[in-house]
């Protein structure tokens, strides 16, 4: 097999540290798995002295099946694995743990709703909750930060504080370890335990690290240990692809790295060999306007290829068309569905162009789960106004809407299961202004049941005061309330064009059903266009990608604000753009939910 000199001088690396820069497409699994060989061969290291770590278990499993095909064997001493998987390795053999021990998410999830059921929370997006909860649970631990010096993004700091100790004591009490528990625990072992840490430098004198951009503080403090006293520590990534700060990734530890190791020695992979040139010299002008960086050149050996389309659509219902047809035609060409990649930034912006593909038969299939719309509890509080509207007096469907906004209505006047209004002013008979607010709701309702979807919805949000109440919710939860307006602006366009309640019902219905068959599929060898978020498409390629909305507020995200947050956009995108390796379409619109957008400033000076 024939290498470059960079690929080489990696491959045939012997002592002391190394870092590989490994841009898109410049074979680093193969840097990885060649010189784990060439240890073995050539230096004469024992299999069972060298370990590669990687993130995820199927690039860990990957990674040793390419290494034994080489080798052409059936089975290797070579250690391959995650982290945590390493670090459950040297904690069950220093205290016996099992698979029992390690909490899985439902079992994480379980003990937050529980001690949050206790707690005095006013909560619509429990499960929302849970996921926030879950990863500053995380952040706490894996920074190593004190708790008292934690401040909550989620809840008050006081209960957030309650939260974390409750759930640490349940997991005690049930004698489990979450995957952030396994990093703490090695850590603690490691630094307490000096003889058992030397056991272990003198198992691993050779670390291999994939995706070290990717890497926390936790993790490179526990590496750095093992990797003592030799520092026969080679780690490869790419800065320039460091896109996971939100998981607790950070890129400027592999920034920082040759002040911690002065004479680390430095390769970069310079030839990407997945891209065409167009693509390669486009990449290098988005990336290359990002500041905090190891400046590289990287060469394309395809040559120029396909020019960059860039596509402007009036709206996502238009994008969404002629990407549609745009890949009909391309397979009627000869072109194949499973060659196509749509790449998005978060899953909420495929709902109208996943509407599409289902409505006209396109087979897809997705990396992430698509959300559905109509399941939010935004939505839900929306659906049952306008089925009230409607006649419907279910307690269930009252209760979604007797205090959105506040009215003061007491679940103990709402105790049948048909709610009936004249019974409830009865209640409040002693109370004028109760009575005011019940004849106001059924004045509302009365005005709604001549609407159709679009004006009702409008209606609610500004007619009944249903935003007002978003602001105060999104207040005491400590969240952005613009992106519960932004979420209540994507329902209200999605209402559009139905005539009724009855039709925009219906939809929904479908809508539904073909999104649970769609979330249910899996993976198959057969012939489907892919669709992802720029996060999930990391490491993947295709010959044929689409970027969708690639506009300010979109690509870059609205949130980034810093310039730390906007390089790791700029980072996205530019991972987005080296998935290609044949043609890339970059599409853009002019407006999303009746607001005018603009362009990304990522595009700048690309098609010049």
């Amino acid at each position: 097999m024939a290498f470059t000199q960079a690929q080489k001088e990696a491959i045939t690396h012997f002592q002391g540290p190394a870092m590989v820069l490994a841009g898109p497409g410049s074979g680093k699994t193969t840097v990885i798995t060649h010189r784990t060989n060439y240890l073995i061969e050539h230096y004469g290291i024992h299999p069972g002295n060298i370990l590669v770590v990687t993130f995820t278990r199927a690039a860990a499993e990957e990674m040793k099946k390419r290494f034994l095909a080489m080798r052409k064997e059936q089975r290797t001493m070579v250690r391959f694995g995650t982290f945590h998987s390493v670090f459950f390795e040297i904690l069950k053999y220093a205290y016996g743990l099992t698979g029992a021990n390690i909490a899985g998410e439902e079992v994480c999830y379980g003990f937050l709703k529980e001690i949050i059921s206790k707690i005095d929370l006013d909560v619509e997006d429990e499960a929302d909750l849970l996921k926030s909860l879950t990863q500053e649970i995380s952040t706490v631990k894996s920074e190593q930060i004190p708790l008292e010096h934690y401040y909550s993004s989620s809840v008050s700091d006081e209960v957030f504080r309650r939260i974390y100790q409750e759930y640490q004591k349940k997991m005690t009490e049930k004698n489990l370890l979450d995957y952030d528990d396994l990093l703490v625990c090695t850590w603690e072992l490691l630094t307490q335990r000096a003889d058992i840490c030397a056991g272990w430098q003198k198992r691993y004198r050779y670390i291999l690290i994939d995706e070290f951009q990717d890497i926390n503080k936790l993790q490179y403090e526990i590496i750095r240990l093992l990797a003592k006293p030799e520092d026969n520590l080679f780690i490869v990534g790419d800065d320039d692809q460091s896109i996971y700060r939100f998981r607790g990734a950070k890129p400027e530890i592999m920034l920082q790295f040759p002040k911690v190791y002065p004479d680390v020695h430095k390769i970069i992979l310079d030839y990407n060999f997945r891209c065409p040139g167009n693509v390669v010299k486009a990449a290098a002008k988005v990336i290359g306007r990002n500041v905090t960086r190891y400046d590289k050149e990287i060469r394309e050996v395809k040559g120029e290829g396909e020019p960059i389309e860039f596509l402007k659509f009036p709206n996502q219902n238009q994008e969404s068309l002629f990407i549609m047809k745009k890949i009909r035609e391309y397979v009627s060409h000869g072109g194949r569905y499973d060659q196509v990649a749509v790449l998005y930034r978060n899953n909420m912006d495929a709902r109208v162009i996943s509407q599409r593909f289902m409505e006209y038969n396109v087979p897809f299939y997705m990396r992430d789960v698509i959300p559905n719309i109509y399941e939010h509890w935004i939505a839900r509080n929306i659906i049952a106004y306008m089925k009230a509207a409607e006649g419907d007096r279910d307690r269930s469907v009252i209760l979604q809407i007797a205090n959105r906004p506040k009215r003061y209505i007491g679940r103990e006047c709402l105790d049948e299961c048909t709610v009936d209004f004249e019974k409830v002013r009865r209640y409040y008979e002693d109370k004028y202004w109760m009575i005011k607010k019940i004849d106001q709701l059924e004045s509302d309702l009365a005005v709604l049941r001549r609407m159709d979807p679009y004006t009702a919805i409008n209606y609610i949000r500004h007619g009944i005061g249903y935003e007002g109440y978003l602001q105060e919710y999104a207040d005491y939860r400590k969240i952005q309330a613009e992106d519960l307006l932004e979420f209540l602006d994507q329902l209200q366009e999605s209402a559009k064009g139905f005539k009724t309640v009855q039709e925009w019902f219906a939809h929904i219905e479908e809508y539904g059903k073909m999104l649970k068959e769609q979330n249910q599929k899996e993976q198959k060898a057969d012939n489907q266009v892919t669709f992802s978020t720029l996060h999930s498409a990391k490491g993947l390629e295709y010959p044929y990608v689409f970027i969708l909305d690639v506009n300010e507020g979109i690509i870059p995200y609205k949130k980034a604000v810093l310039q730390s947050d906007v390089e790791e956009e700029r980072r996205m995108f530019y991972v987005g753009m080296t998935r290609a390796s044949e043609k890339l379409c970059i599409c853009s619109i002019k407006e999303k939910n009746g607001k005018p957008l603009k362009d990304s400033p990522f595009l700048m000076g690309l098609d010049d």
